[in-house]
């Protein structure tokens, strides 16, 4: 299954900024090029960068990386469930609420690696349990239509797109 499968009306219009971050290749190989490409970027992230905040209110690199993990986490609950029921229609979740709850800062980059690899690795796991079809299967989350493949190539452009933030804002 490749990105350019996708077709607009499986997803909010929200999102094709991250799927326009990725480049042609099948869902898991994305999925296991962008944890490498992930784990590199931290792992050479200056320390002093760390909990570095390029203006007031705005994240951390260790506040993106928790945020990354729980929007793959929660896309991969999507896929699950548009996967496993008819008529899904799941709620949304606020990501600034999820930062402001989650001590990211409290704890170092490598148990952030640590936790974004076993995240990663079930992800990949789910996405290679599902059949062509399954892939395609069509549900809702927050109100709007959301394919099961779109909750996996989402995780690759959203990880894309926070490590070009850093980049931009905070390097």
């Amino acid at each position: 299954m490749y990105p350019s499968k996708i077709q607009s009306s499986e997803h909010h219009p929200y999102f094709k900024t991250y799927l326009d971050q990725l480049e042609e290749r099948p869902l898991i190989d994305a999925l296991t090029h962008g944890a490498v490409e992930t784990n590199n970027f931290f792992r050479n992230l200056p320390e002093n960068k760390h909990e570095f905040q390029y203006a007031e209110n705005k994240w951390t690199p260790k506040e993106i990386l928790l945020h990354i993990i729980d929007s793959e986490r929660a896309f991969s609950y999507r896929a699950l469930f548009i996967a496993r029921t008819d008529n899904a229609n799941l709620e949304g979740f606020d990501e600034n609420t999820f930062a402001e709850n989650s001590n990211a800062n409290d704890r170092d980059m490598a148990d952030l690696l640590k936790e974004y690899n076993s995240v990663r690795a079930a992800t990949i796991n789910l996405f290679e349990s599902f059949s062509d079809e399954t892939l395609q299967r069509v549900g809702k989350a927050n109100g709007n239509t959301f394919s099961v493949r779109v909750a996996g190539f989402l995780s690759c452009g959203h990880e894309i797109h926070h490590r070009k933030v850093i980049k931009e804002r905070y390097l």
